[in-house]
């Protein structure tokens, strides 16, 4: 099999390849996005999109995506609701604590605090809540996209429930948490490798990944720096 791979498409955007060949997006934001890369701007093959919640930010090109793919679009009841209108032909609706199995792997919901809502018709429409996921690949390697939010306690429940190796954290600050509660965040989740996200992007979004190296310094931790359009090996995990 080939490895799996992470590709960061700028802001809180990803795509995941699996080691058989599964697509994943993680929040569409890609052509309307300021530093999605020209390569990803048109996305043609793709079987899932994991949608967090419902900001311009992380969904604004995801009916768009799954329409032009035919991917399966996850997300909360109400933002899977938005998506249906909009065009997006396969919806998996979910929430927090729940598990489906798609395309090969199993998606958690879990919590995050932050706010949800979208632009749509000449009015604000609400969302559902924010949410973060818990992917397991096919190998039994877990990867936890927080979504936006700030640091919270429950992290540890995360942490405990669902033992993630690789931690997908906004550190932009402003409108998430910075490196500093990032931090805090991966002690709570007890993970040993994260990757930042949500920074850069808009000139509000002051946090970097040497901020959060940083505030982690002597702990075992690797704090894993891309560059957008960069891509992050993951290694091969068989659990007990």
């Amino acid at each position: 099999m080939a490895e799996a791979t992470l590709t960061w498409l700028g802001h809180a955007t990803w795509h995941l390849q699996t080691a058989t060949g599964t697509r994943v997006m993680i929040d569409p934001f890609t052509v309307q996005s300021p530093v999605c890369p020209d390569q990803w701007k048109e996305v043609s093959e793709l079987d899932l999109i994991l949608c967090t919640h419902g900001h311009f930010d992380h969904v604004a090109d995801a009916a768009t995506v799954a329409k032009a793919t035919g991917a399966t679009l996850v997300g909360q009841p109400e933002l899977c609701a938005l998506m249906g209108d909009m065009g997006a032909p396969n919806l998996a609706e979910m929430n927090k604590g729940g598990t489906q199995e798609l395309a090969g792997l199993k998606v958690t919901m879990v919590h995050a605090q932050h706010s949800s809502s979208f632009p749509y018709a000449g009015r604000t429409v609400y969302t559902g809540e924010a949410a973060g996921y818990v992917i397991e690949l096919e190998d039994g390697y877990r990867i936890y996209h927080a979504g936006d939010t700030n640091v919270f306690s429950d992290m540890r429940l995360i942490g405990e429930l669902y033992t993630p190796d690789l931690a997908l954290l906004p550190i932009g600050d402003h409108y998430t948490m910075d490196p500093r509660e990032a931090a805090l965040a991966v002690r709570l989740l007890g993970v040993r490798d994260v990757i930042g996200m949500h920074y850069g992007t808009f000139p509000p979004l002051t946090g970097r990944p040497r901020d959060l190296a940083a505030a982690l310094e002597g702990e075992d931790v690797s704090v894993h720096e891309l560059q957008v359009g960069g891509t992050h090996a993951l290694p091969t995990r068989v659990r007990a």
